[in-house]
């Protein structure tokens, strides 16, 4: 392996783990109706558990509120039991073919818990982001031990993992401040 393909091996893991903050952070209920916080949803159909995205089709007509209107009318009491059961917060009610999930107020208190959730996955992606870094590095540091690279290049390519990193936490912190901002509004 050269120094440039564990860079680039490095920068895509980084990305994987900043993509998965960002789904996490998309579970994180604010006080907006959000399709994404029913990615995680499974809904027992016809015996099989199945993703409640390839069930239904969502919409948002206001705010707080979240329709979700299943393909098979058949469905709707399995597809709102799952909603109901995946405590979510949320109490979905169907009037027959269309599943409406209002999104309550979030109290202060509960504000604070997803702050806090959204902090730890923060941290979580930013640890995944700093072991990457530190694999890489053992990795080049093995290729200067074996003779395969000079001092100079390794102390480069050290240098471009180095900002790699603070691009990949940069990108981390900003997700969570618009997740904090999401979650003050009121």
């Amino acid at each position: 392996m050269t120094l440039e393909e564990i860079t680039r091996d490095a920068k895509r893991r980084m990305g994987q783990a900043v993509e998965k903050v960002s789904e996490d952070f998309s579970g994180i209920r604010t006080g907006r109706a959000n399709p994404k916080l029913l990615d995680r949803v499974m809904v027992e159909y016809y015996g099989t558990p199945t993703p409640l995205q390839q069930l239904a089709n969502f919409s948002v007509p206001e705010p707080r509120i979240l329709l979700v209107n299943p393909f098979d009318k058949g469905s709707v009491n399995q597809v709102e039991k799952a909603i109901r059961d995946a405590d979510l917060g949320l109490n979905p009610s169907n009037d027959g073919g269309v599943i409406r999930c209002v999104f309550p107020e979030l109290t202060d208190e509960r504000r604070q818990e997803y702050i806090k959730l959204a902090k730890q996955a923060a941290e979580d992606g930013k640890v995944a982001v700093r072991n990457i870094r530190r694999s890489a590095r053992e990795a080049m540091q093995r290729l200067v031990d074996d003779g395969e690279v000079g001092q100079d290049e390794h102390d480069r390519a050290e240098k471009g993992l180095e900002e790699l990193t603070a691009k990949h936490v940069g990108q981390i912190d900003n997700a969570l401040q618009t997740k904090e901002q999401e979650l003050r509004e009121v």
